[in-house]
């Protein structure tokens, strides 16, 4: 991947409506070289979808909590389980298998506080094996961005 596709991936990132045209003139190259370039990324697996960015208000789920998930065995077939249960909570928008003193970070979406004591008593209590959580609302979200394309 040379230069000229990280400013196209930069425009598609902006805007991933961007006409060819439009990304051909903000990164100097006519549309049919660049519909090439985008091309090649997708099949390469670099470009994997486009996607719309929905206000999470819109949708009355204003508050994020991050939950520290401490399971009871590391099995394979106890991260197995945890996995397919969270994929099946649609509020749970990121799960994340870290290191450290916990053993998962998740992003969950609510409607509020009631909402996630729902959550917790039908959803999250339920799941078999969680040895401890640790949740932590979101007063306010100081930097969210795209994936650095020119770095160092």
């Amino acid at each position: 991947m040379d230069r000229l596709d990280r400013k196209i991936l930069a425009v598609l990132q902006a805007n991933a409506r961007a006409s060819l045209q439009e990304i051909g003139q903000a990164v100097g190259l006519s549309p049919s070289p660049c519909w090439g370039r985008i091309k090649k990324m997708e099949e390469a697996g670099v470009i994997q979808g486009y996607t719309v960015r929905i206000n999470p208000q819109s949708l009355d789920l204003a508050d994020t909590v991050l939950v520290q998930v401490t399971l009871d065995s590391h099995s394979d077939n106890t991260l197995e389980k945890f996995g397919e249960t969270l994929a099946s909570i649609p509020e749970v928008i990121e799960a994340h298998l870290v290191s450290g003193d916990y053993d998962y970070l998740l992003r969950i979406v609510v409607k509020d506080t009631r909402d996630y004591e729902r959550l917790l008593r039908e959803k999250l209590y339920k799941i078999k094996g969680i040895r401890h959580s640790r949740s932590s609302f979101v007063l306010r979200t100081l930097k969210k961005a795209d994936l650095p394309l020119f770095t160092g």
